[in-house]
Parts: structure tokens; C-alpha cells; sequence
């Protein structure tokens, strides 16, 4: 049987990409599945591959910087299957490529109102129909911006790490409550958003690309899937929201979760200097920066120290 048959899972920015992949990984894992975007052709399109696949779910279009609609999406999603389990708040945007000082006010509220206010919509509705049933998991998609900075993204990097603060916040109010709430961090994944960046910007394809240890770009399907991510070091070992979701990862909250490691340590100084590291290079000495554990667990603290999800990515 299904590990999560009878589960419902609701999914944002599950129009492509990594949202997508994580709809259908639920779906595979016998979720019924709550998939919304903004983009209505592209959404009925995943739906008609979760019921493919031989799952169950529906499509909601749902701009999630509106308070209604985002009431209007847990309302559908509870008054379709009475209940609520998990779900990812994945939906997000990249925003307009400029300076902090050239980023226009429009640029600035629209990336901070869907990728930030948009995952604080979500979790505010969400978590009331969990606590009803006293459990459930939240997964936040952040990025690797929401860890390190990016150059003229000033929005899009503010918004990420807003995301991880949000999370761990969040997740130190609902923890002992049975709910718990963690963050991923992927690095940089051919999604849609990247692609149209790169369409917009062809000189940032080298930048990007250039940040992640074995060379290339991660696929969106990989991240949610598979075990090795474009980072070339260990992935969570499986579905990452799903994964996260998971009673196997029962004791892990309050984590900013990096599916790979290596591109969030960034290249030393050496390899800064030279512009013909090796990919191989950049993995030895980016590997030991984030090996260490970053945080102890205190006596009565609701937050996991080094077990479940955060000994996955050590």
C-alpha cells in the first residue's frame, strides 16, 4: 500500500519545474494532490499527469499574493478531502535583473509579494486545518539566494532569505504542536524561471552554471527524485518535499535543508582567482566549509540538532 494513501498534499508553482516534480512524487507515494499555479493550462497539465500516473488530485489556479484566492485554494482543498497533511509552498518568481539602486518599487513588491508574502499567505491559512488534526508538515522552497547573495537580484535573494527566516520562526511556534515546518535550498535548477533569465541575460548562464561544482545546471526532476544533485555531493536520499514530509524525518524542523551540497560554500579565495578551476577543484575545497554541524541542540529546544534531515546533508 501506498505510504501516504488517503493523505492530501497541496502544492504551489505547480505548474513546472520543481513544483511539478514534487506534485507527482506525492502523487506516486498515494497523496491526493492539491495543485496550484497562476498559470491554469500549464497546471491542468500536471494534473493530467499525476491522474496518468494513476493518482488523484485537483487544479486550483490560485495567485498566491491574494489573500482570497490563497483562502479560497486550503478552503478547495479541505472541502474536497477533509483534510490537510502536507504542502509544499514552492511558488515564486526571479523578478527583473537589476542593481539594488536600480531596482524599481514595482519590481521590488511584486518579487517580495509572491515569493515571501506569497509562502506566509500559505502557511497562515495551512496551518490552521493541520492544527485541527494536531499534525501535518510544511515544506518552504527558498534557494540557494536564501543562503548566500547574488548579485543584481536584490529582491529575489531579499525575498529567499526571508523564506528561511519565516521557516525557522514558524517552525519554533507550531513544533510542539505536531507540526513541523522546514525549508529546501536548491541550488540552481532549469526551471522555467532560470530559463527565462538566461533568455533575458545570456551572460549570466556562464555566472550561474559556474557556482555549481560538476559544471551544469540540476533538473528539476532530479532534485525531487534522485539521490546526487548538480552539486555532486549527497542528495536527501529520495523526494526532497515529500522526503521532508515524511514520518522518517519525525524529528527534523526549523531546517534551511540543502538537497546538495557545494555550491552554497561558494569557491574559496584560490579558486575566486582563478577562472579555470576545475569543477573537481571547486568540490575539495568548498566540501569541508559545510561539513561541520552548524548548530547544537539545547535542552528543551524544539529544534533538531544534528538528526533526521540535517545528518542527510552533512
Amino acid at each position: 500500500m501506498p505510504a501516504w494513501k488517503e493523505q492530501v498534499a497541496l502544492v504551489t508553482g505547480a505548474s513546472s519545474g520543481i513544483g511539478r516534480a514534487a506534485a507527482l512524487a506525492f502523487a506516486s507515494e498515494g497523496a491526493r494532490v492539491v495543485a496550484a499555479d497562476l498559470l491554469e493550462k500549464e497546471g491542468e497539465e500536471t494534473l493530467r499527469l499525476i491522474k496518468a500516473r494513476g493518482g488523484e488530485g485537483i487544479f486550483v489556479p490560485t495567485n498566491v499574493s491574494s489573500p482570497a484566492e490563497v483562502a479560497r485554494l486550503v478552503g478547495r482543498a479541505v472541502e474536497t478531502y477533509g483534510r490537510l497533511d502536507f504542502a509544499f509552498n514552492n511558488a515564486g518568481v526571479e523578478g527583473e535583473l537589476a542593481t539594488t539602486a536600480d531596482c524599481t518599487e514595482e519590481n521590488w513588491d511584486r518579487t517580495i509579494d509572491i515569493n515571501l508574502k506569497g509562502v506566509w499567505l500559505c502557511m497562515k491559512h495551512e496551518l490552521p486545518k493541520m492544527l485541527e488534526r494536531k499534525r501535518g508538515a510544511i515544506v518552504n522552497c527558498s534557494s540557494v539566494a536564501g543562503l548566500i547573495g547574488f548579485p543584481q537580484l536584490p529582491a529575489y535573494v531579499a525575498s529567499k532569505h526571508g523564506i528561511v527566516g519565516l521557516t525557522r520562526a514558524a517552525a519554533l511556534e507550531y513544533a510542539k504542536l505536531g507540526i513541523r515546518i522546514n525549508a529546501v535550498c536548491p541550488g540552481v535548477i532549469r526551471t522555467a524561471m532560470v530559463d527565462r533569465l538566461i533568455a533575458a541575460h545570456p551572460e549570466m548562464e556562464a555566472a550561474l552554471v559556474g557556482g555549481e561544482p560538476i559544471g551544469r545546471a540540476g533538473i528539476g526532476l532530479r532534485v525531487v527524485r534522485d539521490r546526487a544533485g548538480p552539486g555532486g555531493g549527497r542528495g536527501l536520499g529520495g523526494p526532497v518535499a515529500p522526503l521532508v514530509c515524511s514520518v522518517d524525518r519525525a524529528c527534523a524542523t526549523s531546517r534551511p535543508l540543502r538537497p546538495v551540497r557545494g555550491s552554497t560554500a561558494g569557491p574559496s579565495r584560490s579558486a575566486r582567482r582563478s577562472r579555470t578551476a576545475s569543477p573537481a577543484r571547486l568540490w575539495r575545497q568548498a566540501a569541508p566549509r559545510i561539513s561541520r554541524p552548524r548548530t547544537k541542540r539545547r535542552p528543551g529546544s524544539p529544534v533538531a540538532g544534528r538528526c533526521g534531515a540535517d545528518a542527510a546533508v552533512r
